[in-house]
C-alpha cells in the first residue's frame, strides 16, 4: 500500500513540471539507479544521478523548443528562431 501511495504521489508531483524539469528529475532517478546497480556502491549511484540528470535536462530542454533552431549572425553571434 505504500508502495502506490509513493508512487500516486511521485506522478502527481511530476505532473505538474514543465519538460525540462521533467527529463532532469527522470534522468538523474534513473542514472542513480543504474550507477548504484552497476557499481554497488552509493558513490556510483551519485555518480549516475548527476549524469543522468544532465542528459535529461538536456533531453527536456529540447523538448521545449522544438520547432525552434541556432543561428550565427554575420558577427558570429548565435541566436535561437523558429526554423525556415
Amino acid at each position: 500500500m505504500k508502495k502506490i501511495i509513493v508512487a500516486i504521489a511521485l506522478a502527481g508531483a511530476l505532473a505538474s513540471c514543465t519538460a525540462t524539469e521533467r527529463g532532469t528529475a527522470i534522468g538523474a532517478g534513473t542514472g542513480a539507479v543504474i550507477g548504484g546497480v552497476a557499481s554497488h556502491s552509493w558513490g556510483g549511484a551519485a555518480i549516475g544521478a548527476v549524469a543522468g540528470g544532465a542528459v535529461g535536462y538536456l533531453i527536456g530542454r529540447s523538448e521545449e523548443h522544438r520547432g525552434y533552431c541556432i543561428y550565427r549572425d554575420r558577427n558570429g553571434h548565435r541566436y535561437e528562431a523558429r526554423c525556415r
